[in-house]
């Protein structure tokens, strides 16, 4: 390698650096990265629903489908906020979206009859939603290909913080009063919908093209359909399912199995503690490394830790393997996770780019919502057995990505180009 060239790669790297990244970003993609915290800050719903609900006077069973009509309103949300950005924007989609989300949480605090009260938690947590694939379509128009994992660390970053935070900042609120919480969520809602109305361009739809039919990916059309007919994305997205359901089981089947091996309820608080330091204090530097591999390669072994931490758990192991499980599980997420969310971006035409990260998200949370309760029934029947379950579904999202994610050159050498 000669002299020039070595210059310009080292060149390469210190542009996507993480101070340089932040400092160098667009300020609506700063304004999409600090609203997302924002919303994710006063995102109480979900963890404070059932709580409201049987305080007020319902049952425990119907409390619990509220929450479900939220979570199934929620990756509606996804879709629909995939949808949406191709209809009337990036802006109209955040401002009007979390503007309705206002309006509905404020509204559950006069709802009494239960068929409104379903009506409110789902339209909340699909107004909530669209946020997502709204915000990752402006970080992916706005941002060069060299930097996209990196400012998707950051966007993720954001996300965990705000959502550690939240349960915190939620108790002591709900120690005063319930209205108050929602209240504050509604509020933070509306706050996003002014950063966004203020922070964000104007912007409008991608028009179709001559030039955009005749893509392969596309298929001569936009939407979801034409993203089902992307067979390699397809993949992807069970990749995507794999994974998130394997993933979640630490919500779900871990703190059974940290039970039933005799520790405290504390040890499980410990090991969501270190995954939780892991993200918030290590994504970023770990990311910093990996975002020059292949996509295809950091997916795969992303997945791969992720389900080999997980399956150590059937291992007869102490509190000290526990926590070393813990750790190549959280390893494992902060090395894939970022380049899994910016994918789709790079997957995608441009004039189907929001589809392409609605469907990704969305199905993130389809196997976050079924891997819980498929872990738990696993669990039952199975004991420790379901963490070798665990690891096969991991290999088997492995494959998937494998087989779906191209085997693209380096990122941020002169030959990569936008998809």
């Amino acid at each position: 390698m000669s002299v020039d060239e070595g210059t310009r790669n080292a060149a390469g790297m210190e542009a996507v650096g993480i101070a340089r990244t932040w400092r160098e970003a667009p300020l609506p993609v700063k304004a999409v990265i600090a609203g997302i915290m924002v919303n994710r800050l006063g995102g109480f719903l979900q963890v404070f629903l059932v709580l409201y609900m049987v305080a007020g006077g319902f049952p425990v069973v119907r409390a619990g489908f509220a929450l479900a009509a939220h979570g199934a309103g929620a990756v509606a949300g996804i879709l629909l906020g995939g949808w949406l950005v191709a209809r009337i924007g990036v802006r109209a989609s955040i401002v009007s979206s979390m503007t309705i989300n206002a309006v509905l949480t404020a509204a559950l605090l006069y709802a009494h009859s239960y068929p409104v009260l379903l009506l409110l938690a789902a339209g909340t947590g699909a107004a909530s939603q669209v946020y997502r694939p709204a915000s990752a379509e402006l970080v992916s128009r706005l941002t060069s290909e060299q930097r996209r994992v990196m400012v998707f660390a950051m966007y993720r970053l954001a996300t965990n913080v705000g959502t550690t935070a939240a349960p915190l900042i939620g108790a002591l609120l709900v120690a005063h009063s319930y209205a108050l919480l929602f209240w504050a969520e509604a509020a933070a809602a509306l706050g996003v919908a002014v950063l966004a109305q203020r922070l964000l361009p104007r912007d409008r739809p991608p028009r179709h093209t001559a030039a955009a039919s005749a893509r392969p990916r596309g298929t001569g059309t936009t939407g979801y359909r034409a993203v089902l007919r992307d067979r390699g994305f397809v993949l992807f997205l069970l990749a995507i399912l794999g994974f998130s359901a394997v993933y979640t089981q630490y919500l779900s089947t871990l703190p059974l199995a940290v039970r039933a091996h005799g520790f405290d309820i504390f040890v499980y608080g410990v090991l969501v503690a270190v995954n939780g330091a892991i993200v918030i204090l290590c994504e970023l530097l770990v990311t910093r490394q990996v975002q020059r591999w292949p996509a295809r390669v950091t997916s795969i072994a992303g997945i791969l830790a992720v389900g080999a931490g997980l399956t150590a758990y059937a291992l007869p192991l102490g509190l000290a393997g526990l926590v070393l499980a813990t750790v190549v599980w959280s390893v494992g997420e902060i090395i894939g996770s970022p380049t899994m969310t910016a994918y789709p971006a790079l997957a995608a035409p441009p004039e189907n780019r929001s589809q392409y990260l609605g469907a990704s998200q969305a199905m993130f949370g389809v196997g976050s919502a079924v891997g819980p309760a498929a872990g738990v029934a696993a669990w039952a029947l199975m004991g420790d057995a379901v963490w070798l379950l665990c690891g096969a579904v991991a290999v088997l999202a492995a494959l998937a990505a494998h087989f779906g994610m191209p085997a693209s050159p380096r990122r941020g050498s002169p030959s990569d180009k936008e998809s």
